[in-house]
């Protein structure tokens, strides 16, 4: 085959090649339409069972109201109406006794006319004498129309108009949430959420953060607060988690609509202290140890269960509770869990005491730390600068230098940290000779 020929026959190869490539990004970009249709369309179809659901609920809840409210001044009439009664009927029930006994007066007095000479003298005394206790000047006081009831209904006529003018406002139809997840990070039990504004014009003063397993169906709060980060932790590993996000705009009182859920899960396992140490209590979790007050009899330093931390990554102790400092406390991080020990303040080890001082390889730094209290958080972040071989007992071996930093408060200081070898994770550790102290790990 000439050299032209191979020349056309490789220029075909690669143009298949490109082809194959083309089309397999072209499907890809098709699928990517097709999530992004059932997103729109599985959006609206939500969207519209929330509206509908809403309104007629909030249908309900008014016309109910507006039948208690009718029923309660209807009452109201009914009231009025038997206490302004009562006076009248009660004053005509006199009437009626006056007009009744006026009659019979009035009989007596023309059977008194007309009766016998010899009976009159008699009935005229009678009918007189009756008269008289009668009092026929005295008449009962009738009300006039002015100091008696007239009810009518007061009704606001700007009622209707401002209700109006709600429900014409009431609700809102977003077609994009104004913040939405940046980027999921997994850490050791846990995932790092962050998020951002994706709509400029979106002033906001606060943020809610909720999560789920993918197989289950209700959200659960995580964080609210005014950060664009949170570290979700005592997640199980290898199994995904739904997260969500919204905001409050500056001076509201709802929530904004949420972002796209967004799915992710940690391979990474937990951050736990080591179990069996006699002096140190811990948690159900075994993420928070506790020094014991009870008498000395074993090492006081207590390490990790497992090299669960690796660079570029954040490891943080938080201080719960402090107890008596002593200058061989420390918190820290370590190749190797060495037993017998009193302190991290050894070899192959870097750790912050209780009063700021900064060790490396037992050896004090000169830049020093705040001191460590009740509610103080110790970071730990590495990252690997410098791979190089060495020789040790003829054995070739690849030594590595961490530039680290460790950061306590508002302050922090950064070093390099040379190792003898490679090492993919590393443990953590604490040591504290008094009781009291109380440290949280993740």
């Amino acid at each position: 085959m000439s050299i032209e020929a191979e020349a056309l026959l490789q220029e075909a190869k690669e143009s298949i090649e490109a082809a194959q490539n083309y089309r397999s990004e072209l499907q890809h970009r098709v699928q990517g339409l097709d999530l992004a249709r059932q997103q729109i369309k599985g959006s609206a179809t939500q969207t519209r069972a929330v509206l509908v659901q809403h309104f007629q609920e909030l249908q309900g809840t008014v016309s109910r109201l507006l039948e208690e409210r009718l029923a309660a001044l209807l009452l109201e009439v009914d009231a009025i109406e038997q206490d302004s009664i009562r006076p009248l009927d009660d004053c005509q029930k006199l009437i009626e006794q006056g007009v009744s006994m006026a009659d019979e007066l009035l009989r007596e007095g023309e059977a008194a006319l007309h009766c016998g000479v010899g009976e009159k003298d008699d009935k005229l005394v009678s009918f007189t004498k009756k008269a008289l206790q009668i009092q026929l000047d005295s008449l009962p006081e009738v009300p006039s129309l002015a100091e008696v009831s007239c009810l009518s209904a007061q009704l606001d006529d700007s009622l209707l108009p401002a209700v109006k003018g709600r429900i014409c406002t009431h609700g809102s139809v977003a077609s994009h949430p104004p913040v939405q997840i940046d980027e999921l990070v997994e850490r050791p039990g846990g995932v790092l959420v962050r998020w951002c504004k994706v709509d400029d014009d979106f002033a906001a003063q606060g943020y809610r953060l909720q999560f789920r397993r993918s197989t289950s169906i209700h959200f659960e709060d995580a964080y609210v607060g005014q950060d664009s980060e949170y570290l979700v932790l005592h997640l199980d590993p290898y199994t995904e988690y739904l997260f969500r996000v919204c905001a409050r705009g500056d001076g509201c009182q709802e929530w904004s609509p949420w972002s796209v859920p967004q799915t992710a899960c940690t391979t990474l396992a937990p951050h736990e202290w080591s179990p069996g140490n006699e002096e140190y209590s811990l948690s159900s979790r075994r993420d928070i140890a506790l020094r014991n007050d009870s008498p000395l009899c074993g090492a006081r330093v207590l390490y990790s269960q497992a090299p669960t931390y690796c660079c570029r990554q954040t490891l943080t102790f938080r201080i719960i509770s402090a107890g008596q400092p002593d200058k061989r406390d420390s918190v820290g991080v370590c190749v190797d869990r060495r037993n017998g020990q009193d302190s991290l303040q050894r070899d192959q080890a870097v750790c912050i005491t209780t009063s700021g001082a900064v060790f490396v390889n037992s050896k004090e730094m000169t830049n020093q730390l705040p001191a460590i209290s009740t509610g103080s958080a110790v970071t730990f972040d590495m990252e690997a600068v410098n791979v190089f071989p060495v020789n040790i007992n003829n054995i070739d071996r690849a030594s590595v230098k961490l530039r680290v930093t460790i950061g306590s408060g508002s302050r922090e200081v950064v070093f390099d940290w040379l190792l003898d070898q490679a090492c993919e994770g590393l443990f953590f550790g604490c040591s504290f000779t008094h009781p009291g102290w109380k440290v949280f790990v993740f």
